[in-house]
This record gives C-alpha cells, structure tokens and sequence, in this order.
C-alpha cells in the first residue's frame, strides 16, 4: 500500500515537471521593443503663410451725370465691357446748345467792341503826344479799351463753359472695363453732380487681393527676415485658393502691407495684385491666399505622428541617444510644412527620431532601432509612456 502511494506521488511529480517544462518552452523570449526611427538632416524649405482675404477691382469708376437733365438714350449693353471714352447716355443738349449759341453772340458783340475801341484809343495816343486832347479824354479811351478786351476774354470763357455744358451731355465711360446695371432709364431726370450713380465701370484685370494677417506673425516674419533665419530675394509671389478650395491657375504679387494695425482684430491688411484676363475673379469674392515669406536653408521637419504633447501641452519628441536608450526632447515648433513640424529647437540634424512604436516605450528604456518603413506588428507588449 505504501509502495502503490509512492509509484502514484513520483508519477504526479514527474507530470508537474514535464508540464512547467513545456510552458516554458511556449513562452517567448523577452527583448528590448523595436521602434522605426528616421534621421534628421537639414534642408532648404520654402516657407508660406497661408491668409484669408476678398478680390476687389483694379479700378472702379461710378459714373454720375455732371449736368442736368432728362435721359434721352442709354448707348450701352449692362454687364458688357465698355472703352475708356464710350458714350454711355445721352442726355438732352437742346438747353445746352441755346446756351452755347447765346455765348457766341455775346463773344461776338464783345469782339465787335474791342474792334471799334481800339483805333479810337491809337488815335487818342497820338493827339495826347501833341497836346490836342486833354488827359482825361485819353485816360478815358484807354480804359474803354481795356474793358473791351476783358470783354472779349469773359466772352470766350462763357462759350468755353457752354461748350463744356453741351459735351457733358453726353456722359461718357472715365475708364475701360466691364459695366454695371442702369439705375437710370430713358425719360429720367438727373441732376448735376447727384449722390445716386447712374451705373458703375470697373477693371477686372488685373484684380486686386486684400488680405489680412496678425501683426504677431507679421512680428516674427520680420524678426526671422532680420536675424537671417529667412532668406527672401527678389519680390513676394502669392498664389490663391478659390471659395471651393480650387487653385487660381496664374501667381500674383504682393504690392505692400499697411501701416495700420487693426485695432479691434489685431491683423494688418496686404494688398496682392493678380493677373486675371479670362475675368475668374470677381470683385467681393472670398479667396484664401498662400504668401511666400522666404526660404530657411537649414530647416529640421519632424513628422506629425513623431511629436506629441505633455500635460502642459508643449511638444515634445523620442530619439535615441549614443547608447540606444530613449531620450526625450522638449520642442519648439513654428508651423507645419505639409504632413510635418518645422522645428526650431530640440532637434539637430544627425538625431535618430523615433517615428513608429512610441505607445511601446518610455524614456530611458534600451529599444531596438530599425529603418521607420519597416517597423514589424508582432513586437511585444506596449510600455505605459510618462
């Protein structure tokens, strides 16, 4: 009986032993997490802000009469282009004919005065050199002479002015363009300089752009430009995004930035001109802008997924030290460039980014680094992050 319960207590024994010995050999040998790393070099990057702004017209012209009177004709087609000089309406010359025809006459009678005053003031100089007539006759001769002449000058400066008049009834496009809608018909009465416009010319090519930007990005564009971290030759190109996100085909130019700022916005507002000859743009359309600021040379691009935040949400970035050991690094971003972070501070061309596997690790720990693109999925368990 004692030898039966011995035989059974060594076969459980050996049982146990055998079965540790088989989930040993299923447990996987432990090893350091691998991670896909990238290293960094410096590279020329072309930097560009992006800005909301609206199109205005190059030029814009609101025609209003410069005499009075009834509409007789309107010579143009709304919504066409018009010549700089084209007749646009027609208002009613008869007044303005009489006017100049009674100019004339007055001109002429003052020019028939001046005709008659003047031999008789020649004479009276001659018999004056002889004492023949006295100082006052002669004094009296020159003076009508002198009036007849004024005469004559305000005469022509009545007909010019009547002359004006008539031209100005015929109201005239002051610049080249695409014309508006008439607020005026045949048969309306206008007066002399009104308020209301009869109808509006304006340029569409080129086109202006006006955008607005923060005055601490244009600060810091500046400071960047200055301490020669930016590099800028030459004039600054600006390509547009329409309303439904499409690219305007053609490059404008920014023309100059205002020396106001803002003060309930805090943003400074830029001026580009576009070249627009098939008319895409039109005036009051909303537009978001892409300005070149300048090339930095020596510019370090962290990829998005490589940077994350710390509880006080500054950036912050895993890279291996000479050891092979994680290191954390504390960043200092500018702005993105594509699908990356330009980096001010924190990393230096030559540091082995960790780009993939961060769930999986913690500073300080020994990691195995491999090429970014080849990072394998059956790695071991992640490690919490601090």
């Amino acid at each position: 009986m004692t030898l039966a319960r011995n035989v059974l207590l060594l076969a459980c024994a050996l049982a146990l032993a055998g079965c540790s010995r088989s989930q040993s050999a299923d447990k996987p040998q432990s090893g350091p997490p691998e991670v896909g790393v990238a290293t960094l070099t410096a590279q020329s990057v072309a930097i560009t802000a992006e800005a909301p702004g609206r199109t205005s017209a190059y030029l814009v012209a609101e025609v209003r009469p410069q005499v009075g009177g009834i509409i007789q004709k309107r010579l143009f087609t709304e919504g066409g282009e018009v010549r700089a000089g084209q007749a646009l309406y027609q208002i009613d010359p008869a007044t303005y004919e009489a006017a100049l025809a009674s100019a004339q006459a007055s001109l002429a009678r003052a020019e028939a005065n001046l005709a008659s005053a003047k031999p008789k003031a020649e004479r009276y100089r001659e018999l004056a050199a002889i004492n023949a007539v006295s100082v006052q006759e002669h004094d009296e001769t020159e003076a009508s002479l002198a009036q007849a002449k004024a005469e004559v000058l305000s005469a022509k400066a009545a007909v010019d002015t009547a002359r004006i008049n008539l031209a100005y009834t015929k109201v005239v496009s002051p610049i080249s363009g695409r014309i508006g809608k008439s607020s005026v018909t045949p048969g309306a009465l206008v007066t002399a300089h009104q308020p209301a416009t009869m109808t509006t010319v304006q340029q569409l090519d080129p086109m202006y752009v006006d955008l607005t930007q923060s005055s601490a990005d244009l600060l810091r564009l500046q400071r960047e430009l200055a301490g020669g971290a930016l590099k800028r030759n030459g004039e600054v190109g600006v390509k547009l995004l329409l309303e439904d996100g499409t690219p305007y085909p053609l490059e404008g130019k920014l023309q100059f930035s205002d020396i106001t700022v803002e003060q309930t916005t805090g943003t400074v507002t830029l001026r580009a001109i576009f070249p627009n000859p098939e008319q895409v743009l039109l005036p009051g359309l909303y537009v978001r802008a892409l300005i070149d600021q300048g090339v930095r040379e020596q510019a370090i691009l962290a990829p998005q997924r490589a940077v994350t935040r710390d509880a006080k949400g500054n950036p912050t970035a895993l890279v291996l030290d000479a050891d092979g050991k994680v290191e954390q690094r504390a960043l200092k971003t500018s702005r993105t460039v594509g699908d990356q972070w330009l980096v001010d501070e924190g990393l230096k061309p030559g540091d082995q980014l960790i780009v993939d596997g961060l769930q999986k690790i913690r500073p300080g720990v020994t990691v195995k680094a491999v090429p970014a693109a080849t990072v394998t999925s059956s790695a071991p368990a992640a490690v919490a992050q601090k």
